[in-house]
């Protein structure tokens, strides 16, 4: 791992049957970048990031995954430390993975859970220095207005950024945020990845971020990361990505589908 890197995978493989979702990836994350992984359905983008989160285990081998320095994962085994390290590292998922009937403010302190005790969290014994972390983190995110509305009666965009602010009050250095904007409309697609932008400048966190929109990738992100097929084939700075390059990512129906003001 560089002395630089928050963030190191190396020879990381990972299958499921007979595909190979990962084939010999390896990356270097720089503390303080925000990373935009892209590439077609079924590239690995998920997977990777599930797996530098010990949400599943890659194949056995040489591939091994550290965070902060430490292994989060190696020969197919999460280290004893994992739990550890996982509380410096906090997950967006696509459906939120709120829980509807709790509140969103209850939502957001359980981001608290690593780090209070267990008998306090199984009874919502929140310190106040939680609480108003929670507030802090709903009022930034701009849903303090919703903290005592049920989750599952939120909008999309809403409960994404409950789950952000949940993150916050996890105190997570590094965000892997996987496909956070695929199920919202334009302008809470907008609001969520400038939430995100917001604390990479402002907080210094380290984010990955899947995206299947790479007009996104390409806006918000200085660095993005392509796999094809489990393999990376790119990883270089958003202006680098030409139009032939897509083309050469995700085949020649990209063509067809070409944003507006894409790069010529």
């Amino acid at each position: 791992m560089s002395d630089a890197a928050v963030l190191s995978i190396r020879n990381v493989s990972k299958t499921f049957g007979a595909r190979r979702a990962l084939d010999r990836v390896s990356l270097d994350v720089a503390k303080g970048e925000m990373i935009a992984l892209i590439g077609p359905s079924g590239s690995g983008k998920s997977t990777l990031l599930r797996s530098i989160s010990a949400l599943q285990t890659i194949d056995g081998g040489e591939g091994r995954i550290e965070a902060f320095g430490e292994p989060v994962q190696e020969n197919g085994r999460l280290s004893r430390q994992v739990r550890r390290i996982r509380t410096r590292i906090g997950m967006i998922f696509q459906q939120f993975n709120l829980v509807g009937r709790l509140s969103l403010f209850n939502n957001v302190v359980l981001g608290s859970l690593g780090r209070i005790g267990g008998m306090q969290g199984t009874f919502g014994l929140w310190p106040r220095e939680t609480k108003d972390a929670a507030m802090a983190a709903l009022h930034r995110m701009g849903v303090a207005e919703y903290a005592g509305q049920r989750a599952n009666t939120l909008s999309g965009g809403q409960q994404q950024r409950g789950a952000i602010a949940r993150a916050l009050v996890q105190k997570a250095k590094i965000v892997l945020a996987d496909e956070p904007v695929a199920s919202l409309d334009p302008v809470s697609a907008r609001r969520v990845m400038e939430a995100l932008k917001k604390l990479n400048d402002e907080d210094g966190l380290t984010v990955v971020v899947t995206l299947h929109q790479v007009d996104y990738a390409m806006r918000y992100c200085r660095r993005v990361v392509a796999l094809k097929a489990g393999k990376m084939v790119y990883d270089g700075s958003a202006e680098g990505l030409t139009r032939d390059k897509l083309i050469d990512i995700y085949g020649p129906e990209f063509e067809d589908v070409f944003w507006e003001g894409a790069p010529k």
